[in-house]
Order: structure tokens, then C-alpha cells, then sequence
């Protein structure tokens, strides 16, 4: 049996990424024709959150819902993994009763570790190195506004984190040109930017990062796990906010995004999700059509 996963960006091709998104946008367009003859009945989504989540959680669920199927929520307190059962244990026996497994977890290597196991395929939905599903919405997204972002100039504003690491990804898949405004010690991977220095730069300045720039996106200072440095983070990011100053060194027609949640009055100015560039809602949105593809894909990849 050959099981399709969906750790990173990087276990599809190029042509399939397009494929999912493409898809996604279709599904997203006849949303009553897949309710009235949904492709995916008694199929069983199960959803293992390690870290809380708003969009993650509710858009797979929604998205099982409309394909027909059931999302079954699993934390830590409810299952034995929190108890301290390994997680190739937990795997071969979800993956025996399961058809397809989402995971939101910490360490990326946990997420390996549950997918070398299951026998059914596995969806990063966050961990701390990647959140690819993010960025197929993100995508999806450019896609539906502006049409292909092959060639264009993407600026990544502010920590190198999993976000980050997963647009340095996207930057190699959908080949376009990656510029990270970051302050030092905030870089992402140093492997990663080696593997990547084709399509990925690191500057110091937001401002001269943002010059003509086809998207602007960015994140929280301190992500999930990181609040205890909050005030260091504020102290050392304080010049990489995206504000209406910044997305003015961009094109006329640049877009901006955020993954959500965001902090107004931090890493964005109060009103930059209202700002005319600003696709921050469709993009959220999008989570839902995006990884509603992708489970089809998956599932119908995996025999």
C-alpha cells in the first residue's frame, strides 16, 4: 500500500501543489454541488491537537463535514499519548480505525515519527518547524487575486519562524523570490537557508526588503510557547512592523497577509487588516478549501 503524507511542502511536486490549490479554488466555487454528493461518506478524519488552535481546528472540521465525513478531536487528556504511550504505538492503532490523521504538535520530529507509523496518511497542521497547510491557503489565495506568483518578489517580515520556514519552502515549489527581513539571532534554519539560497535572502531591513514587493507577509513575534520572551521579542523586533508606511514601498497591486492570530499594535499597525491590500480574511478562509483538496488528494493518491 503506498500512503500519501503531507509533512512539507516538499512531499509534493510542484504540478501537485498546483493541482490541490487549483482544486481548492474549484471546490470553493461549487460548495453546494459537493454538499448535495459529497465524495467522502463515513470517512473518518482524526484530528490530534498538541497545541490549541482557532482556524486549524475548525476548518478541518468544517472541511470533513462538507466532504461528507466526521473529524474526531483528540488532545493529550483524552487519548493514552498524553499519558505517556509511544507514538508509533498511538499511530499503528489510530491509523487501524482511521482513515486520515491531522496532527498540530511541537517538535517536527514527533509528527515524522506518527506518520513513519500510520498506515493512513498524515497532515502536518503546525509544528514548530512548518505549517505547510498554511501556505497552500496562503497560495490559493495569490492565486484566486493575482494568478500565478511564479517570478514574484515575496517579503517575509519578522521572526524565522515555522511560517517562514514554510514560505522558504514555497519559495523553491511555486518559484518565486523570497526576501526575509528578520533581526539577527532571528533567522530560520541555517540548513534550510543554505539548501535554499537560490530563491531566499536575508536582509536586515524591513524597509528596504519591502521595495517593490508583489506580497507582504508576516506573524506574531512570539509564537505559541515563546510568551515568557515576549519582552524581548518586542524590544528586538520593534522596527519590523508591517504598517501602512511599509506596504507603501510596495507594487500598487501588492497583496498582504497573516496567518492569524495577529497582534494589532504589534508586529501590524491597529489597522492594517482593513488596509485596501489586505487579504488577510479570504486567506483565512481558504484554510478550509485548501485542506479540503488536500485530503482528497491524499486520500485518493493513497491505495
Amino acid at each position: 500500500m503506498t500512503v500519501r503524507h503531507f509533512l512539507t511542502l516538499n512531499d509534493c511536486t510542484p504540478d501537485e501543489l498546483q493541482q490541490i490549490i487549483h482544486r481548492g479554488i474549484e471546490m470553493k466555487n461549487n460548495l453546494r454541488a459537493i454538499a448535495n454528493d459529497p465524495p467522502f461518506k463515513n470517512t473518518v478524519m482524526g484530528m490530534l491537537f498538541e497545541k490549541s488552535s482557532t482556524r486549524t481546528r475548525v476548518s478541518f472540521e468544517a472541511g470533513m463535514a462538507q466532504l461528507g465525513g466526521h473529524a474526531m478531536f483528540l488532545s493529550p487528556n483524552d487519548i493514552q499519548l498524553g499519558r505517556g504511550e509511544p507514538i508509533e504505538d498511538t499511530a499503528i492503532v489510530l491509523s487501524s480505525m482511521l482513515d486520515i490523521i491531522m496532527v498540530r504538535t511541537f517538535g517536527h520530529e514527533r509528527l515524522e515519527k506518527l506518520a513513519e507509523f500510520s498506515s493512513v496518511p498524515v497532515i502536518n497542521a503546525l509544528t514548530d518547524s512548518y505549517h505547510p497547510c498554511q501556505l497552500l491557503a496562503d497560495m490559493q489565495t495569490y492565486q484566486e487575486y493575482r494568478g500565478s506568483i511564479k517570478g514574484k518578489k515575496v517579503v517575509w517580515v519578522g521572526d524565522g519562524n515555522n511560517m517562514c520556514q514554510s514560505y522558504m519552502n514555497a519559495a523553491k515549489q511555486f518559484d518565486f523570490q523570497l526576501v526575509i527581513a528578520c533581526p539577527e539571532g532571528y533567522e530560520p534554519n541555517k540548513q534550510l537557508l543554505d539548501q535554499l539560497s537560490a530563491h531566499v535572502t536575508v536582509l536586515r531591513s524591513a524597509t528596504e526588503a519591502a521595495k517593490d514587493a508583489d506580497l507582504v507577509v508576516t506573524d506574531v513575534w512570539a509564537s505559541m510557547g515563546q510568551e515568557e520572551e515576549q519582552a524581548k521579542r518586542e524590544k528586538a523586533f520593534a522596527d519590523y512592523q508591517v504598517n501602512e508606511a511599509l506596504l507603501g514601498l510596495t507594487k500598487d497591486d501588492a497583496l498582504f497577509m497573516h496567518c492569524l492570530p495577529a497582534h494589532r499594535g504589534e508586529e501590524i499597525s491597529e489597522n492594517l487588516l482593513e488596509h485596501a491590500k489586505s487579504v488577510v480574511w479570504d486567506e483565512a478562509e481558504n484554510r478550509l478549501h485548501a485542506q479540503k483538496a488536500l485530503i482528497e488528494f491524499l486520500l485518493t493518491q493513497s491505495n
